[in-house]
């Protein structure tokens, strides 16, 4: 073992441990400077290093006839054809969101947002996944206006749509929020940009904004845990503009018109240290550059802060040699800096210098690709088996089945979720053809009559009592709603969010939602373009819900195909694709009636399912589906009510005939299961397209009138459509004491 100089205090404030160190050493052949322990601690950190999670990612299907890039580069890349490239990621910025809510949301969008362009892909949409603690507390209220206040004031001023997303609270959350961002868009096939230095001597370049102080430490803070004084860290977020950002957007993409460009990277997380390490090792090259020449906000900066500053709106450039001028130019044109800060090399080596003195040399591959990879112990909980237990004959039925139906749309995870993304510019470009409230947003593809759907899911209660099934639901689910929007689904990214993975009860967690994964991608031939993996998501030992959330995009070659979920006109039929089973696990009926986070999550027959989504999607194409909305949170009841709220509300009148027990047939969350609405006269072709595919199909009910009414052999109710709205549009406000 080495016996080193170097204070162990200061090894573990990089969090680095002391056999990483020694690594480190071995690998350059003798102990790092301050300079280079502050980079290998940035890189080799979980946030950049995936050092807990990569040898489970390597399980995932992450290869398809449409991939153009799968993992590995800022963002994933697929075939979408007509010569156009559908780029998109989804990633958190949980940690800062917490200790600074409206600058950790802000620039978690600001750096989605680069990870597109960076790609050349011209950004069109963002949608968000949030997770917060019960409204109830103060501290979340906060945290929650100031996230969605973040969201919206950067979003909203760099002009690109956040057009749908999802928001859902509980307990575990108010410790540690979840800020999980998508963005998407769209390139030309021909005209994609990677991050891979190349050509010795080749000029590069840093763009953008100028450096500061902000977010130095930004990745390590994002791998570790949180406690009381978690505050005390707000130094460690970034400052976003979004205004600079949008200049450098349209100055990107000028300049990627052009034949100068060679690589180009983000600089985020670790910030110009992962710039340059990655663009080398990428490339198999060496870069050198010199800090004197970085531009910067802030008079005395040091290398090692130059270094592991995160300011925000940067980026690195590699372009051909005698190109330098054009780059400049382009770049002051947008009223951004630009500057020549070194040279692409040979051998590998990233060598920095200040003022031409040495301060780091470090070969490349050293900090982006040799981190070590642990197989962290796992172990199932001993209190999993009991977390799955469910006597249903202990639970009573409820006397009011419409006082239950009233109280879960009021609730804070079913209700209208108007109140946030009204403060989003969601019909930006006017492209958005469905928008936020339906079960996939849809939008129009640049230059043509296709669109894509966009679906963001993700079950923490399943997840919680069985992992890998509850993240299995959460690929189907994802799928199933780009389905209900009319979209073929294609591929994914996801946010996979847990706790501290050196608990092996949380490494249990990761393991199993990671398989579910896998097992659900290829079931439905949607491989995984890439993502990101969040951990040490808790607070004085208290871990959030294991949260893998999944991104999907699913493409319409038409945009008549698209749909949306709510009830058409008066007289059309409603009917129901699947099975309804006794099933009450998990559910948002139980945790919202009986405080309960308890029993199996609904089973998932992944055949049954593609079968039902191939069935939705062919009548949709037949042009014989007017809506189409899944059965998931609160079951079919809360399924049908929410097809009734659309822009003008209407009523319905449903008959169930199942004998199963009346709450599970309502509330209950069985899985496989989408409510259509057609004309009475294509009722015959709907059948026909069911039995083709061997799926059930029921006759429930009639669109029309004033009230929701639904009879059932133990069970009814009888409501007027304004109580119904007015109990799903007061949950939010009423939670948030407006």
């Amino acid at each position: 073992m080495t016996v080193s100089v170097v204070a162990p205090d200061l090894i573990a404030s990089h969090g680095l441990t002391a056999d990483e160190y020694d690594r480190i050493v071995a690998i350059i052949g003798r102990e790092p400077n301050l300079v280079e322990l502050g980079m290998f601690g940035a890189m080799w950190s979980e946030h950049c290093s995936y050092k807990s999670s990569r040898v489970h990612l390597a399980t995932l299907p992450t290869e398809g006839p449409r991939i153009l890039q799968g993992p590995g580069e800022n963002a994933g890349v697929l075939d979408i054809g007509d010569g156009l490239a559908l780029v998109f990621k989804m990633e958190s910025h949980n940690h800062p969101s917490f200790i600074e809510p409206y600058q950790g949301a802000a620039t978690g969008v600001g750096g989605i947002i680069r990870d597109i362009f960076t790609m050349g892909a011209r950004p069109f949409a963002l949608c968000d996944s949030l997770r917060f603690g019960p409204l109830t507390d103060p501290k979340n209220r906060y945290l929650f206006s100031r996230v969605v206040a973040g969201i919206a004031g950067y979003g909203n001023a760099v002009g690109v749509p956040t057009v749908g997303g999802e928001a859902y609270f509980a307990e575990p959350y108010s410790g540690n929020p979840l800020v999980n961002v998508l963005c998407v868009g769209v390139a030309r096939k021909d005209r994609l940009f990677f991050a891979k230095a190349g050509g010795i001597d080749n000029p590069v370049i840093y763009v953008g904004a100028r450096t500061g102080r902000d977010g130095i430490h930004g990745a390590t803070m994002a791998s570790g845990v949180f406690d009381e004084g978690a505050e005390a860290r707000r130094p460690t977020v970034q400052v976003g503009d979004p205004f600079r950002e949008k200049l450098l957007i349209e100055a990107c993409l000028e300049l990627m018109e052009g034949d100068d460009l060679v690589a180009v990277q983000d600089m985020g997380a670790a910030g110009l240290t992962c710039a340059t390490a990655e663009m080398a090792s990428r490339g198999g090259t060496g870069i050198e550059i010199d800090l004197a020449r970085v531009p910067r906000r802030e008079p005395g900066m040091t290398a090692y802060e130059l270094m592991l500053s995160e300011s925000q709106e940067r980026m690195l450039v590699v372009a051909k040699a005698g190109s330098e001028a054009r780059v400049r130019t382009v770049f002051e044109k947008w009223d951004l800096d630009a500057a020549v800060i070194g040279h692409v090399t040979e051998g590998g080596l990233l060598r920095v210098l200040d003022h031409g003195r040495p301060v780091a040399e470090i070969p490349a591959d050293a900090l982006a690709s040799e981190a070590p990879a642990y197989h962290r112990p796992s172990s199932r909980p001993a209190e999993a088996d009991a977390r799955q237990r469910l006597d249903l004959d202990r639970l009573p039925l409820p006397d009011d089945y419409a006082a239950v139906l009233l109280e879960l749309l009021r609730s804070p995870n079913l209700c209208c979720k108007e109140g946030i993304w009204e403060r989003y510019d969601h019909m930006l470009f006017l492209g958005t053809i469905v928008g936020p409230g339906s079960d996939a947003v849809v939008l129009r593809l640049p230059g043509g009559t296709r669109a894509i759907a966009l679906s963001i899911d993700g079950n923490s209660r399943y997840c919680t009592v069985d992992p890998y099934r509850g993240a299995m639901i959460a690929v189907a689910e994802a799928a199933r709603n780009v389905v209900c929007g009319g979209g073929e689904p294609l591929a994914i990214t996801n946010c996979l969010n847990f706790g501290n993975p050196e608990r092996p009860e949380i490494m249990w967690q990761f393991v199993e939602a990671v398989t579910g994964i896998g097992e659900a991608c290829r079931a439905f031939q949607t491989p995984v373009t890439g993502g990101n993996v969040s951990l040490y998501n808790e607070t004085s030992g208290n871990a959030i819900f294991p949260t893998p959330m999944i991104g999907m995009v699913g493409l319409l070659d038409d945009v008549a195909y698209a749909t949306g979920q709510w009830f058409q006109a008066e007289g059309d039929l409603v009917a129901l694709f699947g099975d309804t089973r006794e099933e009450l696990g998990a559910s948002e009926y139980l945790a919202i009636r009986f405080g309960l986070v308890q029993g199996e999550p609904p089973a998932l027959d992944l055949t049954r399912e593609r079968a039902v989504q191939r069935t939705c999607l062919e009548a949709i194409r037949a042009g014989i589906i007017r809506s189409a909305h899944d059965c998931s949170d609160g079951g079919l009841v809360v399924a049908l009510a929410e097809s009734c709220l659309g822009a003008t509300p209407i009523g319905v009148d449903i008959q169930l005939k199942d004998t199963i027990r009346p709450d599970a047939l309502l509330f209950g969350e069985s899985q496989s299961r989408i409510v259509v609405s057609l004309k009475a006269t294509d009722w015959l072709r709907l059948e026909r397209i069911a039995a083709a595919h061997q799926v059930p199909v029921t006759r429930l009910g009639i669109v029309g009138g004033t009230r929701f009414r639904l009879h059932g052999p133990a069970c009814g109710l009888d409501l007027p459509m304004t109580e119904v709205e007015a109990a799903w549009r007061s949950g939010l406000a009423s939670s948030l004491g407006a």
